[in-house]
């Protein structure tokens, strides 16, 4: 009898087992397999929170055949306490063990909200950008001016800078003054501090380029970051220089480089505009350049909106090149890396003159008859656009 009881329960124990192992499998299989999430999703995870929490909110949006199961894969991988904050873009389809890999990974949040805020040669632009997981791509759900003389923030911007997941980037466009970046941080709520006087840069000195800034950063620190990198652009530039330029001075190549940002918004001509300022130099000519002029009237501060004046063409100050021999006393704008460059390595042309062509671009000459016939074209074009 004794016997027949051990063996019963044998069998049922090892039916048990069985049985268990199957579940195992199944579970790992629902934990491994593709998930029900039909379209990705931005998943937020707040500070402080916990995977129970994670767990209703991927089971709220779809993601989730059981949520049960998600939170022993969790513990089983030992993955309990490496939740890490942020928003994090969940595909579709993506496994119980995919979605728990995205958020205990680290690193920046790759989804959710993002302030752009684009520091134009005229103006500046905030934008509230939202990412739709759908597409993977950005769109603007809000914008507004801030050099406007009366500018309403959109509320999205306050719920933004709430929001601990929202990153921010500041873009600064080649060719914008050190003026105009300064004006325009002052208008940037996601810092901290105030510039001094005595604090911004010398023009020419803030490198052109796309800045990640976490929201509390002091404005200083931002402006010591985007000197940083011109100083090392230019270092490395100037040490590769071509040999013979007719510039004494790694300041002076930064002040031809902001000349040449300034004349052309065409990335292929810089180099040939580059040749003419540098025959130029090397035959003792006047560099005759309307961009140092309109800066010698504004002081980098806005843009002139109008043509330059004859008066002002013949005003003897330290900027109007069609007056003064050689190059001005310093950069009337900060120079992108590509305008620095070709400063340092210009074409081999034998252009002295160009003009505008009626294209966006100009047309080169190497003698004052074919200039003059530029010119003559130039002013036809001008003529037709006004009428």
């Amino acid at each position: 009898m004794w016997r027949s009881i051990a063996s019963n329960a044998l069998s049922i124990i090892l039916v048990g087992l069985v049985i268990l192992a199957g579940v195992i499998s199944w579970a790992q299989n629902q934990y491994s397999s593709a998930g029900p999430l039909e379209n990705a999703v931005c998943l937020r995870v707040a500070q402080g929170s916990n995977f129970s929490k994670v767990s209703n909110d991927l089971e709220a949006q779809g993601a989730l055949s059981s949520p049960s199961i998600f939170r022993l894969g969790v513990r089983y991988s030992d993955r309990s306490s490496q939740l890490k904050a942020g928003a994090f873009l969940v595909p579709a389809g993506a496994s119980m063990h995919e979605i728990v890999d995205i958020v205990t990974r680290g690193g920046a949040s790759n989804c959710g909200r993002e302030v752009i805020y684009r520091i134009g040669v005229a103006s500046a632009q905030m934008q509230l950008r939202e990412l739709d997981p759908n597409d993977n791509g950005y769109d603007v759900v809000a914008e507004y001016t801030p050099s406007a003389e009366a500018f309403e923030i959109p509320q999205l911007f306050d719920a933004a800078l709430e929001d601990e997941n929202t990153r921010y980037r500041i873009l600064i466009a080649e060719g914008a003054t050190v003026w105009r970046v300064s004006e325009s941080l002052k208008h940037a709520r996601f810092l901290s501090g105030s510039l001094e006087a005595n604090e911004i840069p010398a023009e020419g000195r803030i490198a052109p380029d796309s800045y990640e800034v976490r929201i509390g950063t002091n404005v200083d620190d931002v402006i010591a970051q985007m000197v940083e990198a011109q100083d090392r652009r230019l270092a490395k530039v100037w040490e590769g220089r071509e040999e013979g330029l007719p510039l004494q001075s790694a300041e002076e190549l930064l002040i031809l480089a902001s000349i040449i940002e300034k004349e052309t918004g065409l990335a292929e001509e810089r180099p040939q505009v580059a040749s003419v300022f540098v025959n130029r130099l090397r035959q003792g000519m006047k560099l005759q350049t309307d961009p140092t002029v309109v800066y010698g009237v504004t002081d980098g501060k806005g843009v002139l909106g109008r043509g330059l004046r004859r008066s002002e063409l013949r005003a003897r100050n330290p900027y109007n090149t069609y007056v003064i021999a050689g190059m001005p006393p310093g950069p009337i704008a900060n120079p992108g890396l590509a305008a620095l460059e070709a400063a340092a390595h210009p074409d081999v042309t034998p252009y002295i003159f160009f003009v505008a062509d009626g294209t966006g671009g100009h047309a080169f000459s190497r003698t004052l008859a074919e200039h003059n016939r530029n010119v003559a074209r130039w002013r036809e074009i001008e003529r037709q656009r006004a009428n």
